[in-house]
Order: C-alpha cells, then structure tokens, then sequence
C-alpha cells in the first residue's frame, strides 16, 4: 500500500480494504509509519511513536493505524506526559476504560500527539514539544488542546485519532485545520477508573476524523458507562452509525454569530457562518438570529470556568510533583501553568460551590433555550488561525485569571457545552478566501442529542462534501 492509496481512504475505509483481504494490517500500518516520518517533522504531531504494537485481534477498526492524545487517556506500559516537563518519563501502570475501548475497536495504536502543557490552551506550542503547526499554512497554529491528534488527522497521518475537549479541544482544532470534530455529552464516554471526572465534568473524550462516518464509528466503539462513572445517560436509540445517513427532517435552529462576551467576529467569520444559514434554510430548516441568555454576566461565565480549572490544574500539578520528585517553579512548567497553579492553590471549597452554583445556572437555562430550539449555530472560533507565538505572547505577565481570560477571549464559543454537559461539534464547511485556512462552524444540541447533530452532519457532508480539499502538507501528495 503507498501512502497515495493509504491516505485516501477513511478509517472505514482501511478496516473494509483489511476485512477483503485486499491488503494486510501490517501493510497498513507500515503506511502509517512511512507517513510519519515523511510528514512529521513538519508539522510536529507526535510526541512519540512505536512499532511494536500489535494488531488485535477483531474489532469493526481491525487493523486501523491510531493515535493517542497526551493526556485523558492511560496506555498500559506507553508515556502520558501531558505536555509538561514536570510529567517527564511518567508511565501509565494499566489502560483506562477508554483505552481498552479502544483496543476492543480493533485499532492499533502508534503513538501520542502533543498538546499543549496540562491541555490549559487552545494553542499546542508547549515548550516540552514545541509548536504543533497546520498543514494548511505551517506559519500557523493546529489549535488545541488536541492539536496534535489535529494536524496528524488533517495532514493524513492516520485518519482518526483520540482527542479531549474540556473547553474546545477538539472542536477548535477541527475547525483550524477542517476536519469534523464531535465533542459527546458529558457521561456519554468513560474516563475511569482512576478519574471520575476532568476539571469537574468539563472535559470529556472523543475523536478527530475527516469524515462524520468514522466519528459516529468511534462513538459507538467507545459509549456507555462503566462500573463506578458518576453519570449514567441513556444509551443510543440506535448505533451512531446509522444516524449519519438518518435525514434529520426540518429544524429550528438558532442562529449567533458574535462572542457573548461583547466582542466580533471578523468579517470572514461572520461571512461563513451567514452563507451556511442561508443554505440551511434551502435545505428546509428554520434559521433565526437569537442572543442566548446563560443567567450570567461574561466575567461570571470566565470566572466559573477558572476556578474548575485551575483548581484542577494545581491538583495534577501537586500529583506530579509528588511522582516525579521534581519542583514547582519556572523550570518545569510554564507561566500559565505557575499562574492557574496559584489561582488554584488559593480557591476555597466555598469558591468551588460557588462554581457549581453557576454552572447549574447557565445549564437550567441552555435547557431552555432548547426546548424552543433544536440546535444552536455559531462560529467556533471569531477569527482565523493565529501565527506561531501569538496566542502565547506575553503570557508570562498574566495572573491565573488573566490567563483565563486570554483563553475565552480566543475561543469564545465553545466553552458553553462543556458548562452544560452537551455536545457539540465543529463542521469543516468553509474556507477563508484570502488565506485558505479552514472555518469550522459550530453546531450545538441539548444533552444526549449526539443523534440529532449526527444526523445533521450526514446531511451536510452530502449536500457539501469536504473530502476532496486537502492542505498543502498532505501524506497522499508522497510518491
């Protein structure tokens, strides 16, 4: 198999081609490992990689190549250094539930992708790994947190890879570097057993695929609870799978195009994200203009989400300090890691009630919002990709709510699911003129809809296909 063949096909793809006999697992993962090392080193996915995993033995993904995400996620005898010098040479002792979800799919893991330090970021420039960078314009960021899983899925690494999203993580890489970006409702995905929750349910796990079919294939792989999660939701009427070829009949679909946080989205933004309205309504939904009322001021929402994060930031921070022996200063983690760890360290058990408080808030009335709609649409991000070194600039100015602030003001949108617990997901539907870099537009449901929006995704990529744009730094493009 060369790597013009092997790129081209999704992750259903390979498992079909491996299912006929028409080519081996070993075949396809020497593809995989040949795409590495011709498309690695310039884009700087993977923190690491291997060759000596071997292929399960059944699974609907038999024999797909995968990647692993640097944190969320625990690989018996492998790496899980989150980004950070701190966490150096830590190795995970057994698999998390997800990662023998995984295994049961029939995917064979090949390495890890980088992530900004503590996945505290949209932007993966860790100084642990260095800058992850978009196989459409390298003089770009890939987002993140998942950005590595990103660019390795959007420049043909692998065609699917597990990706976390505690704030945006993978629905701002997906929409920075076109691929399709489901993040599920919260409970949907086990993160046990050493976990029962990231950052106080904020975070959940999932994929980055180039096609909504993989996603709602990996879905169906890794759903459901185990023994002992927190939240239990309902299961799956039918697998995710059937959905994307589902129609979703007519929806009523709000419609916002500026930040709540009182800001605007550039002109190409709003430009995208208007063409897609106007589409939607040809397609038979209802499209209407709405400001979302979340029963709290901006500062409040941030404010919220700072105080989940960095408490939790400073618990990881004093765990891995304690395994590794190592101190807590400037030579180990980065500024934003030192200030969200002070914030942390300085919170109260009354400030963190103080937080569930609104969240329970801004979650009673997201619920609302949707029993008159179906789906919230918005931009993912309200501008494009920032260069290398610009979302990190400075930052060792900041105080831990500074940093946070920075955070939002770059991703405005898509921090709202993970306080309500709902899924949503970034669609690869546009492209900014001047520049090609991609605009993913941002569609959200009420919890456990992961149904509908797939279904919504089936539909669009039918009705406009994104499979045959591919960036400049693409494994099909090697001989």
């Amino acid at each position: 198999m060369n790597l013009s063949e092997y790129a081209a096909q999704d992750a259903l793809g390979l498992a079909a081609l491996i299912a006929r006999r028409e080519v081996t697992a070993a075949e396809v993962r020497d593809a995989a490992l040949a795409a590495f090392a011709a498309l690695n080193p310039a884009i700087n996915a993977l923190v690491e990689h291997w060759d000596d995993e071997p292929a399960p033995a059944a699974g609907p993904l038999h024999g797909v190549p995968f990647l692993i995400k640097d944190v969320g996620v625990a690989m018996a005898g492998r790496r899980n250094e989150l980004g950070s010098r701190l966490a150096e040479g830590l190795v995970s002792p057994a698999d998390s539930n997800l990662m023998q979800r995984f295994r049961q799919a029939g995917l064979v893991t090949l390495g890890r992708t980088t992530v900004p330090e503590l996945a505290a970021s949209t932007a993966t420039e860790s100084l642990a790994n260095g800058p992850t960078r978009n196989p459409w314009n390298p003089q770009h960021g890939a987002g993140g947190s998942s950005g590595g899983a990103a660019a390795a899925v959007a420049a043909g690494l692998v065609p699917v890879a597990h990706a976390t999203d505690g704030g945006g993580s993978i629905r701002v890489p997906a929409s920075v570097t076109g691929l399709f970006g489901l993040k599920p409702s919260r409970g949907r995905v086990s993160i046990g057993p050493a976990l029962d929750e990231v950052w106080s349910g904020l975070a959940v796990q999932g994929v980055l695929s180039r096609s909504v079919r993989d996603s709602a294939a990996l879905l169906d792989a890794i759903q459901g609870h185990a023994t002992g999660d927190p939240y239990r939701i309902p299961a799956p009427v039918r697998p995710y799978l059937e959905e994307v070829g589902r129609e979703p009949g007519p929806l009523k679909i709000g419609l916002l195009l500026h930040p709540l946080d009182g800001g605007r989205s550039a002109a190409s933004i709003v430009q995208a994200t208007e063409g897609l309205a106007r589409q939607l309504q040809e397609m038979g939904h209802r499209v209407e203009a709405v400001q979302p009322d979340i029963g709290l001021s901006w500062e409040a929402f941030v404010e919220l989400n700072a105080r989940f994060w960095a408490a939790n930031t400073a618990d990881w921070i004093d765990a891995l300090a304690a395994q590794t022996g190592r101190p807590i200063d400037a030579s180990t983690l980065e500024p934003a890691s030192l200030a969200l760890y002070e914030l942390g360290r300085g919170l109260s058990a009354i400030d963190l009630l103080g937080a569930m408080h609104m969240r329970n808030t801004v979650a009673r009335r997201m619920g609302e919002f949707f029993t008159r709609f179906d789906l919230l649409l918005s931009p993912i991000l309200p501008h494009l990709a920032p260069p290398i070194g610009e979302y990190n600039r400075g930052q060792e100015t900041l105080d831990g709510r500074g940093w946070m602030q920075r955070v939002f003001r770059q991703s405005p949108f898509t921090a709202l699911a993970n306080v309500t617990g709902a899924p949503s997901m970034s669609v690869p539907l546009a492209q900014d003129a001047a520049s090609g870099l991609p605009i993913g537009l941002q569609f959200s449901a009420d919890c456990g809809r992961e149904d509908l929006l797939l279904r919504l995704a089936g539909q669009l990529e039918r009705a406009l296909p994104w499979a045959s744009r591919r960036p400049p730094i693409w494994v099909g493009r090697q001989a």
